[in-house]
């Protein structure tokens, strides 16, 4: 499986073989036009998605974080390189990514960037919080702690393991995360989706 994401739709906001005539529309038209045409970033269910998707919704959203740590410095402290074993880290980044994508969409308010901007420096925040109860590091990673209920089997000790190489752990991780949900749309074939179960 490559580590590059497949190609994501166009953005162009109209098609080639039906250009709008720009002679015979106000400027406030060709916004509104290109908002109808383009297909805008919708929510991620981790829960829910079928193989197919989940694969590329996991390498869409690890080169986008890939870049967000690089052009923004980011510390292990606020994204860890296992960042994807811990569903409470992919739920906050998958958050993060499609706000992201939302707010620098060509259609988009030009002040939208800025909205951005002051929610991924509260998300920060949120994130060293993540992290800090995860207990994932930039070298070494255990599964996040569950308290146990009154009732509950007790979970054996998950030990730290280290990280090696984490880009070959992470395309590990996916396929493995990949060819669940297709055992799973196997066995449920009338749903087309994955069980929600043990899924981020």
């Amino acid at each position: 499986m490559s580590s590059q994401p497949p190609e994501p739709p166009s953005n162009r906001p109209y098609d080639q073989d039906n250009e709008l005539d720009t002679d015979e529309l106000e400027p406030e038209q060709i916004t509104a036009q290109a908002g109808q045409d383009m297909e805008l970033p919708h929510p991620v269910n981790w829960r829910a998605l079928t193989a197919e998707d989940a694969e590329y919704e996991w390498l869409a959203l690890n080169e986008w974080i890939d870049w967000l740590r690089h052009t923004f410095g980011l510390p292990a402290s606020v994204i860890p390189p296992a960042w994807h074993r811990h569903p409470e880290l992919v739920w906050e980044l998958s958050a993060l990514h499609l706000h992201w994508l939302g707010a620098y969409d060509p259609a988009q308010h030009a002040s939208a960037p800025i909205g951005w901007l002051a929610d991924f420096h509260t998300a920060q925040a949120r994130l060293r919080e993540w992290v800090a109860l995860s207990g994932t590091r930039l070298d070494r990673d255990r599964p996040t702690r569950q308290t146990i209920w009154p009732g509950e089997e007790p979970q054996p000790a998950q030990p730290e393991t280290p990280i090696i190489n984490r880009d070959e752990e992470f395309v590990a991780f996916v396929i493995a995360d990949v060819n669940r949900r297709a055992e799973d749309e196997a066995q449920f074939p009338r749903r087309g989706k994955a069980e929600p179960q043990d899924r981020p």
